[in-house]
């Protein structure tokens, strides 16, 4: 099995599908990043992808297409994507092992960058440079 950056659950997995499906047919999946933003200075940001870019890992499952961008992977290393429906929200869930913090309203996060030298002491593959 190859190493992915992140995880996404069945109800992630199955709401990307969903979206795909309502978009027509030029979109792909789903593409996650990072993008400064917000009290606690990051958020996390998902457009639809018509085009991948082939600088982007893909994740898959159960059908579903999620690409990430580059430049947000050291900070979604370990991460699992879930979607939650609530009496007050439904949306896409990020468990994240290198979130510091979260502001009050839950719409921005602060993230480092996952630990390399840790992730290959515990035996986890490393992501190539």
């Amino acid at each position: 099995m190859a190493f992915a950056v992140m995880k996404l659950t069945d109800a992630a997995a199955d709401r990307v599908k969903a979206i795909v499906d309502n978009a027509g047919g030029e979109a792909k999946g789903i593409r996650v990043g990072i993008k400064k933003g917000g009290c606690a200075g990051m958020e996390y940001s998902i457009d639809l992808v018509t085009e991948p870019n082939a600088k982007d890992d893909l994740i898959e499952r159960n059908g579903a297409r999620v690409w990430v961008a580059p430049e947000a992977v050291l900070y979604l290393l370990g991460t699992e994507m879930g979607f939650e429906v609530t009496t007050l929200r439904s949306g896409f869930t990020f468990h994240n092992p290198n979130q510091t913090s979260a502001c009050g309203c839950g719409e921005s996060v602060e993230l480092k960058p996952a630990d390399l030298a840790a992730l290959a002491a515990a035996g986890q593959p490393t992501v190539r440079a």
